[in-house]
């Protein structure tokens, strides 16, 4: 990634975090209507599932040019999810989710070029969850 994207990856997270609860209550509810299946590898508190995701979301953006820092604790989030039943096409809904929640909740500020920076970060942390 260009130092470009990741500041725009990191200025636009440091925009969602006032509304982490909400983001993260758009992108499950988007995950789940994508592939209901996904619904039943949440069995907790769904407000603590939208905390943890956007906390590792911070620490993913944060780490943005040097994820060697975090590589290893993503291989390790990447086994467990495989042990909650995560599978491979999973990642490509979660990417749909994703950015559906980047663009409804930024609004005019996702633009192309704010796209394309989450593109390559969501890349990175699906490829270091599945190595």
């Amino acid at each position: 990634m260009t130092p470009r994207q990741i500041e725009l990856v990191q200025s636009t997270w440091k925009s969602m975090l006032p509304i982490r609860d909400t983001f993260a209550e758009l992108f499950y509810g988007k995950l789940f209507s994508l592939d209901p299946r996904l619904q039943r590898l949440f069995t907790g508190d769904m407000r603590e599932q939208g905390r943890n995701l956007a906390a590792m979301v911070s620490i993913m953006v944060r780490s943005l040019g040097k994820a060697e820092n975090v590589a290893v604790a993503l291989h390790g989030l990447g086994r467990r999810h495989v042990a909650y039943g995560v599978q491979t096409r999973d990642y490509d809904t979660v990417s749909v989710a994703l950015f559906w929640t980047l663009s409804h909740a930024l609004g005019e500020a996702f633009t192309d070029e704010v796209e394309e920076a989450w593109r390559g970060t969501y890349r990175l942390l699906a490829e270091a969850m599945q190595t």
